[in-house]
């Protein structure tokens, strides 16, 4: 068979076959408790190999060009499991400074109780994570573009260091989503999603995801079967039912974020935008040569004489939301959500301002949002 387009392998890769009536969607088995003897496969919901949740992962692997992938209660549930079965105690690790505060937190939390060392980069240039290796350091950890400032790293120079020094790399593609990069295609050994996000993409469903090579996967498999970060085989089927719509959504998202953020960058309210398809950005060439579109996130801050906390209550279609990703518009202020569990000084060197407020862009006509933003900005001046 000849490769298939973007949304026929959204479509149709990773069903499953209603044998018995014939159903043009995938059934779902909600058994916990599976036939054992004269069996070629021992399924079972903790070893990640039900039927739901083994065929979704064939879905995933195709989209991030792997041979395999897995699929975990949420995406730290994802993020941690794969840590944890590539590093041990004595080990270390490089990671960008510029990371989800969630990944920050599990791994300065966690990791001095496992005895494994870290270093954050001084920056998302490839010679700071060089600067940052040590003789022990098995993996690098890469976001991009990052969450919230969208900083874009060099895939391709990350994953050419790791394996100049032989070691592992792993990226956090949650933000752009296959459908946008495939940082597989440029070395990198391991990527992961929060699933939740772009794959689940209606704000109904806590999932995660990782992919990689066979044995790779086997090795994290091996982790998470103790760990028992598994998903329940009606989110799986609900994830898969939407995934069948994520290169629709993610495209349809990514050309309204596109737009949005050249209106704002004119904004007179407007002081900076985050962006990487804005040419301003500092890394839009490096953007432009590695993603095949610039993503549906941006954030923006707001000039100082608005309250951003006033700013979002005002605001009536756009949603004040904890997560992202969904088909509606939503916007957080990123010190009190995702980089809340970060000290003042912490964020103010990572440039996280009160001011900072992440967008989410929808799909709703983008007249619409616009509309809902300048409502909200005359309430306040």
């Amino acid at each position: 068979m000849k490769k298939l387009g973007l949304n026929t392998v959204c479509t149709h890769v990773g069903e499953l076959k209603d044998e018995q009536f014939k159903g043009a969607v995938s059934p779902m088995y909600l058994s916990s408790s599976y036939e054992f003897l004269d069996v070629d496969v021992k399924r079972y919901p903790r070893y990640f190999n039900t039927p739901n949740q083994e065929y979704l992962s064939k879905k995933i692997a195709a989209l991030e060009h792997t041979e395999a992938a897995m699929i975990f209660g949420s995406g730290m549930a994802a993020i941690s499991t794969m840590f944890l079965a590539f590093l041990q105690q004595g080990d270390h690790l490089v990671v960008q400074n510029t990371l989800y505060g969630g990944t920050v937190n599990f791994i300065k939390e966690e990791f001095p109780k496992y005895g494994i060392e870290y270093t954050f980069t001084n920056g998302y240039r490839v010679e700071d994570f060089e600067n940052a290796i040590q003789p022990n350091t098995k993996l690098i950890h890469i976001e991009t573009p990052s969450n919230p400032l969208m900083t874009i790293t060099d895939i391709e120079a990350i994953a050419k260091l790791g394996k100049s020094k032989d070691i592992l790399t792993s990226m956090d593609n949650t933000f752009a989503s296959p459908v946008n990069q495939n940082p597989i295609d440029f070395g990198i050994d391991m990527v992961m999603h929060s699933a939740t996000k772009y794959f689940g993409g209606h704000s109904d469903i806590c999932a995660g995801a990782v992919a990689s090579n066979a044995e790779h996967i086997e090795r994290i498999w091996n982790v998470g079967k103790n760990l028992g970060g598994s998903l329940s085989d009606m989110t799986v089927w609900m994830l898969e039912r939407s995934m069948k719509t994520l290169g629709l959504r993610v495209k349809a998202q990514t050309k309204n974020a596109m737009r949005l953020a050249k209106w704002l960058n004119k904004h007179p309210k407007v002081s900076k935008v985050y962006y990487p398809g804005l040419k301003s950005h500092p890394e839009y060439k490096l953007a432009k040569s590695q993603m095949k579109g610039f993503g549906a996130m941006l954030s923006f801050e707001l000039t100082e004489d608005l309250d951003s906390y006033q700013f979002q209550k005002q605001l009536q279609l756009i949603k004040s939301s904890m997560s992202l990703a969904g088909i509606e518009s939503t916007v957080i202020s990123p010190h009190l959500t995702s980089h809340a569990l970060l000290s003042q000084e912490e964020r103010d060197a990572i440039g996280i301002s009160d001011q900072l407020i992440r967008f989410s862009v929808g799909i709703e006509d983008i007249k619409d949002i616009k509309r809902d933003f300048n409502h909200a900005i005359a309430a306040l001046t």
